[in-house]
């Protein structure tokens, strides 16, 4: 009798996601080619192409990033950028002006765009050679990290240190602290990735990465001259309550329903009467509750871990930590490549890792689906240097996608809770076995 031969589901829907994902990317250089524009769910202000970069680098060149642009930036990223961008168009010229004379820099940009992808392909081949290019496709050329790319977004070089600080790229254990260091100093949220090593008791690693996130701080500190931890803080807190959605484009980009909520409460776009008044009384309630209760779950999931720590993997622990920070504080759809990381080391194994994976490559699909036509809108494209005629929709994904990163959150964080509860269990019931026999004995 032969037995039937059965092909493991991820094996032929990893692929055909990819596959998905290079489409549609093809479908995007398309559109931006004949109407040239990057299509929905990119940015809606073509003319701001790569502008998160140069004009972080026009600071960068120039005295007063804290005090008259009020940046959110450590210090790290001024330093960073003044040599991987040229001075010379940043003394007379301002904003579009620059980023037309800086070639070199969008050299760089993109040249950090593709060392990304090929550290993400050397880092899934040590982790699995199976789902290598399944997932160095979905994470390294998905609407994550090309979205990060359109808006030229530090979260590029974060990702990079992240990536070496945890990832199976780099052996010594300092090199790691430092790469750690750098991360937390691109951006401040990544803290928790450092406190994750405490669920393992890895105290010494906590403080090397502690110590070297300081250090990093003190010495860009001193190059710029600017960026005490006050004036951070209160740039934050200005940049918090100045900000709301203010049109449905906003949604676009999110990864909470934070922007949502602000659109619903605000009167300057006519929501309330498309979605309808007690659907959108419902989401106001529930919308709050579902990120709660993730966090809520995470937050058991990392209690349960530290008192467990041998039964979860760093990575997953890392990963939850990340996670708590995202679901909570609007950053921008760009900052899931930092999450996704995390969520394309699972192995396909479990329903918890099995669901996270299955929502992180529909994250990675650049695409949407039209639910209500926006008025047209003439601009300017910054690749085309001409007026463009852009046509948006309110799209389904926009408002789906936050609460599939909350079910991708939710579903490692039960899992967690699952694995640590059945590895307890296991292990009450091989020493009671135990017990047994010595008394039998």
């Amino acid at each position: 009798m032969i037995r039937q031969q059965f092909v493991p589901m991820n094996r032929w829907l990893e692929p055909l996601f990819a596959a998905g994902i290079m489409v549609l990317n093809l479908y995007s250089l398309w559109h931006l080619y004949t109407y040239s524009y990057l299509p929905q769910p990119y940015f809606y202000v073509p003319e701001d192409t790569w502008m998160d970069w140069f004009n972080t680098a026009y600071w960068a060149h120039q005295p007063g990033a804290y005090d008259s642009w009020k940046t959110i930036y450590p210090p790290l990223s001024f330093v960073v950028l003044k040599p991987l961008t040229w001075g010379a168009c940043y003394v007379a010229a301002e904003g579009y002006a620059s980023r037309q004379c800086d070639w070199y820099g969008a050299a760089t940009l993109h040249l950090v765009f593709l060392a990304n992808l090929v550290l993400i392909a050397k880092a899934f081949a040590k982790i699995d050679r199976s789902t290598q290019w399944p997932r160095t496709v979905a994470l390294g050329l998905g609407l994550p990290m090309t979205f990060a790319l359109e808006r030229g977004n530090l979260v590029l070089l974060c990702f990079t240190c992240l990536l070496l600080a945890f990832g199976p790229l780099v052996r010594s254990a300092r090199l790691r602290w430092l790469f750690a260091g750098l991360a937390i100093n691109f951006k401040v949220y990544l803290i928790g990735a450092v406190f994750a090593q405490l669920l393992h008791r890895r105290w010494r690693w906590f403080e090397g990465a502690v110590l070297a996130t300081v250090l990093v701080y003190l010495v860009t500190y001193a190059i710029v001259g600017d960026g005490l931890p006050s004036t951070l803080v209160n740039n934050i807190r200005d940049f918090s309550t100045q900000w709301e959605a203010s049109t449905p484009l906003d949604l676009w980009y999110t990864v909470t329903y934070q922007p949502a909520l602000s659109l619903i409460e605000s009167k300057s776009f006519p929501l309330v009467p498309l979605i309808g008044s007690y659907t959108a009384e419902l989401l106001l309630v529930a919308l709050p509750v579902a990120v709660y209760t993730v966090q809520a779950t995470i937050a058991a999931a990392a209690v349960l871990t530290f008192f467990n720590h041998r039964l979860v993997s760093r990575r997953r622990a890392v990963l939850l930590s990340i996670a708590f920070a995202l679901v909570i504080s609007e950053a921008g759809g760009y900052t899931q490549i930092l999450l996704l990381l995390f969520v394309f080391w699972e192995k396909w194994k479990g329903l918890g890792p099995k669901v996270a994976l299955l929502c992180a490559y529909v994250l990675c699909l650049p695409f949407d689906i039209a639910m209500t036509p926006l008025p047209e809108n003439a601009t300017v494209g910054a690749l085309a240097t001409r007026e463009v005629i852009t046509r948006y929709d309110v799209g389904y994904m926009q408002l789906l996608r936050p609460g599939i990163i909350l079910l991708m959150c939710w579903a490692l964080a039960l899992s967690t809770i699952f694995d640590v509860v059945r590895g307890v269990a296991r292990n009450r019931a091989e020493h009671s076995a135990e017990a047994g026999d010595l008394k039998i004995a």
